[in-house]
């Protein structure tokens, strides 16, 4: 991950605040998508705070078993507080493009909006390959552009004031490219590859609801807005009220998640 846009303790405690709800509409399309079933042995890459892996085990069951690995110890540390009752969950710190996995250990892995922090993708995808045993599928899903971008809106108006974040800030949009991405899983060796969208509009009942988690410091993206000077963080605020439309009720934020998926062959 980029260490301008950086988890550290603060983001992985406001984390769930700031985005929980968002990642939760959008994980049955994830999970889909790396055919997670019935017993099986998932990996869940860049858990976060454990909330994609959470959703798998209530789909393995009591016979199935997931791994849930970020490469934030801060993170790891939360999803292992959230999955602190299932038996049948494991938790590693683990870089995304360097996994300690032996090959074919997985019928399944996810990855939900960390494929796009990764320096080298590409190396990424050929991990998730690797670690699948034959048959096995992964699925990652992505953001598109800033304006369909719950929280990379922001980034993308911070970024105008903080040059530190603005290569990190693109990267994160960077494989929106329906075209891009599906080359990138060919080249790994995917087969069956499968690209879709799906977008939702979120009612927040007012702008402080959806901006007070990422002023807190939640998720990378308050841990920026947190570097930069009060005036200039009054002026982004300003910016995001205006550009949602903010007339003292509640705001629409449209959201919009690109799934990329493919199968190791047999």
């Amino acid at each position: 991950m980029a260490k301008e846009l950086a988890y550290h303790a603060e983001a992985a405690a406001e984390y769930d605040g700031a985005f929980s709800h968002v990642s939760q509409h959008f994980l049955p399309f994830l999970l889909s998508g790396a055919g997670v079933a019935s017993g099986m042995k998932v990996l869940d890459v860049a858990t976060g705070t454990g909330l994609a892996a959470a959703e798998a085990l209530l789909v393995v069951g009591p016979t199935g078993h997931v791994v849930a690995a970020d490469v934030s110890q801060a993170m790891v540390g939360q999803a292992r507080q959230r999955l602190s009752a299932a038996a049948n969950a494991s938790f590693a710190v683990e870089d995304g493009q360097s996994l300690s996995f032996a090959d074919g250990s997985f019928d399944a892995l996810m990855c939900s909006l960390g494929l796009m922090f990764f320096p080298d993708p590409a190396r990424g995808l050929s991990e998730f390959l690797r670690v699948l045993r034959p048959g096995g599928r992964a699925a990652a899903s992505v953001l598109t552009v800033p304006e369909r971008s719950y929280n990379g809106r922001i980034n993308a108006v911070m970024a105008k004031h903080l040059p530190a974040i603005r290569e990190a800030t693109a990267r994160t949009f960077s494989l929106g490219d329906a075209a891009r991405l599906r080359q990138l899983l060919d080249k790994a060796g995917f087969q069956d590859i499968e690209i879709t969208r799906h977008a939702h509009r979120f009612k927040m009942p007012s702008f402080n609801a959806y901006f007070g988690p990422f002023e807190r410091g939640g998720g990378s993206t308050g841990q920026a807005y947190l570097t930069l000077p009060q005036s200039v963080r009054d002026k982004v605020r300003e910016e995001m009220q205006r550009s949602l439309g903010d007339t003292g009720g509640p705001v629409e934020i449209e959201v919009e998640f690109q799934f990329a998926s493919g199968q190791r062959g047999k």
